[in-house]
């Protein structure tokens, strides 16, 4: 039975629903399935959070421009979003859509919580708002005007009597937070970042809108004039997928957890997020791993620009893996990256047709002419797995082995995965240049070429295991064809 300790909880932030999944959110949801895998494969037991935000005038404009009842556009774009489980070999375990039931009860709990600690009030305000993140905007943060993430949106206008929350309570306490644990926020540019703004002073924000100005929302408690603001009630949604508070046991078994999200989340998830959980006297967030965005062009890809690019599309194309490989390898884990297609397929065609699928190619063949050669060819039981460190392997090879699993490990728990996938590929090189060296493939030594291509099989199924949270299926493959020495097409090479 796995403790307490052994228990890892991981959560995206939940896209909303008013317009097709883009790559800009896989490669979020990708990055977090990585983190998941590489627990799971260390013996923890993972719970991986995703799902959709369904509330908020932005839902609510939606809707009315595609003239359909609300709901049943949150139905269909929150199964548009569940499909890229299947399109992208994700391993999630819980899909959390803010209009379910129990999600809403549970933002009404959380409500009720900091109500009665004094930290919700009313009061009337006029504000400029940007529906595109959902948010007021000062004007410090506009340009030419305009919010600056969605210069073709106009802004709204709200004047009206609201709820809202004191935020500005909790600046010390959210700094003393911040000092007490530095890596909180991943990267530390980021967790800088937080830290100045905290420091700036907090302003209470709003929590509510009027109904009948703005009804899609979650109700709120003992108001039904009111309904929450979409950040109130879809961050409680990291909490209300363990089950809180009815299933009070699995929250505190997996809680505190990790959140990836997006730069632009950063004040919501590091700072709202954490003072709403000091009102409601429970623990904070455990850590927060910031990642950037996905560029066109070196302009960001959203949905209000327009040039976004489907993930479906690019995977029925080059496949799931291929789509995960590159988002993980050439998009840095904490700086904006660009996407093209020039740039994809050669990434393609280097690194993994002419880098882990050539090599797979080369030993597999090798061993099936040394199994026709040899008068006692190797058989299952007598070939090598990554799990048995007992074999007779090249020493410097075990070396080279064991110093890429250590740089992966390190990798993974600092989020670095392009870093992470470039060590894997040095290791595909070293074995390239082994194969040259030790020439197997001349077989007049055969007690040579039966070693080096034992070493190489022994190679495959670590390089299976290192890959195994970044291309599963690939994974996957290479093991069951290095096991049972029978050829596999892994990525054939794209030809112009």
């Amino acid at each position: 039975m796995l403790t307490k300790s052994k228990k890892f909880y991981i959560t995206t932030t939940l896209p909303y629903v008013n317009a097709d999944p883009h790559i800009g959110f896989a490669l979020e949801i990708i990055q977090a399935d990585v983190v998941a895998r590489f627990y799971r494969n260390l013996g923890y037991e993972v719970f991986f959070n995703t799902g959709t935000d369904e509330h908020g005038l932005k839902i609510f404009q939606g809707a009315q421009k595609e003239e359909i009842d609300i709901q049943k556009y949150c139905d269909i774009y929150a199964e548009k979003n569940k499909k890229l489980k299947g399109a992208l070999n994700l391993s999630y375990d819980n899909f959390v859509r803010t209009t379910d039931k129990h999600h809403i009860k549970a933002a009404q709990d959380f409500w009720k919580k900091c109500y009665k600690n004094g930290d919700i009030y009313k009061k009337i305000y006029k504000i400029k708002y940007c529906v595109g993140c959902e948010l007021e905007k000062t004007e410090s943060e506009l340009v030419n005007g305009k919010c600056a993430l969605h210069p073709n949106r106009e802004l709204e206008i709200i004047d009206e009597e609201n709820y809202f929350f004191r935020y500005s309570k909790y600046q010390k306490k959210l700094s003393a937070f911040y000092k007490k644990n530095k890596n909180f926020v991943v990267p530390e540019s980021r967790y800088n970042e937080i830290k100045e703004f905290t420091k700036r002073g907090l302003e209470d924000f709003s929590t509510s809108r009027l109904k009948e100005k703005m009804p899609w929302g979650a109700p709120v408690p003992d108001d039904d004039k009111h309904v929450m603001y979409v950040w109130f009630d879809a961050l409680v949604n990291y909490i209300s997928a363990l089950g809180w508070p009815e299933n009070y046991k699995k929250f505190k078994d997996f809680w505190p957890g990790l959140q990836v999200a997006g730069k632009d989340n950063l004040r919501q998830q590091s700072s709202i997020w954490q003072a709403m959980l000091l009102s409601a006297g429970l623990p904070n967030s455990k850590q927060i791993f910031i990642h950037g965005f996905i560029t066109s062009g070196g302009q960001k890809m959203s949905k209000s620009t327009g040039n976004v690019i489907s993930p479906f599309e690019l995977v029925e194309k080059y496949g799931a893996d291929a789509v995960r490989y590159y988002l993980l390898r050439e998009i840095s884990s904490t700086e904006d990256g660009d996407f093209t297609y020039k740039k994809f397929e050669q990434r393609y065609n280097s690194d993994l047709a002419g880098g882990i699928g050539n090599l797979v190619s080369r030993v597999l063949a090798m061993a099936a002419k040394l199994n026709s050669k040899s008068q006692t060819p190797l058989s299952p039981k007598a070939l090598p797995v990554a799990s048995n460190p007992k074999q007779i392997i090249n020493p410097k090879l075990k070396k080279e082995i064991e110093k890429t699993k250590k740089k992966c490990k390190k990798y993974l728990e600092r989020f670095k995965f392009n870093e992470d996938l470039k060590s894997i590929w040095d290791l595909i090189g070293w074995c390239d240049r082994y194969i040259n060296e030790k020439k197997p493939w001349e077989w007049e030594n055969k007690e040579n070429s039966a070693q080096v291509i034992f070493d190489l099989l022994f190679a495959l199924q670590n390089i299976a295991e290192l890959l195994s949270p970044f291309l599963p299926e690939t994974s996957e493959k290479i093991k069951e064809a290095s096991s049972e020495i029978k050829p596999v097409a892994l990525f054939p090479r794209i030809i112009k």
